[in-house]
């Protein structure tokens, strides 16, 4: 049995207009301009806290000044608050449950390893029925190191207890981690990365998930 495992957002998901309401929540409380669209993609990736960093930055806050740490605890619990009830404006990419559901039945395992905070990432899974779809969950706060650090991902797949297929995402930080893994790549060009597509080190490409389990079982067999 093989192992698959997923990112979430930019992936399965796009959550950037909800991040984005999130933030602009956050910062009109202090009468802050409110971050763009082009903004809140870019600064996705990281996790919650390097996100506010970013969204503090690009409104002034200095990183050297001795209050920024304070703010920035403060302005991510409200963030973070936020963050597990907020889904009016997330959807998953087109063909992402069929998806899913296909792959399961070919007998992969599948697993799910993101930036986002754990409970976050239950609440959204939850929202969309998904919770029971992946046998490992490891948050961006499920150990002290997130992505691009491998550990994260060897985690996933070590919760799994299968081999390891393959890893789908859709960012450089996805891409990363993957080759820090030693696990084959498949990006899905559709979501945030910055780069262009050929930058960014991949075994299989894709940009309609109905494509994904004939790509990965062509994997299995050129294994």
């Amino acid at each position: 049995m093989s192992a698959i495992v997923f990112d979430l957002d930019g992936t399965l998901i796009d959550s950037a207009p909800d991040i984005r309401i999130i933030a602009n929540t956050v910062l009109g409380k202090r009468d802050l301009p409110p971050l763009t669209m082009t903004q809140t993609r870019s600064f996705i990736g990281h996790g919650a806290g390097h996100f506010v960093a970013q969204m503090m930055a690009a409104n002034g806050f200095d990183r050297a000044s001795t209050g920024f740490d304070a703010t920035h605890a403060i302005l991510l619990a409200e963030f973070t608050s936020l963050y597990e009830t907020t889904f009016e404006a997330t959807t998953l990419y087109p063909g992402v449950a069929d998806t899913l559901d296909t792959l399961a039945g070919l007998g992969y395992r599948l697993g799910l390893c993101t930036n986002k905070p754990a409970l976050a990432t239950q609440a959204v899974l939850k929202h969309f029925g998904l919770q029971d779809m992946f046998a490992a969950v490891v948050g961006g706060d499920t150990l002290p190191v997130k992505k691009p650090d491998p550990a994260p991902l060897k985690l996933a797949f070590d919760k799994l207890g299968a081999g390891a297929h393959a890893y789908v995402g859709d960012s450089e930080v996805d891409a990363d981690t993957a080759q820090a893994a030693g696990i084959p790549f498949a990006l899905f060009t559709e979501g945030y990365r910055k780069s262009p597509v050929d930058a960014l080190p991949h075994m299989v490409r894709f940009d309609d998930f109905n494509a994904l389990p004939g790509l990965m079982q062509r994997l299995k067999g050129a294994a």
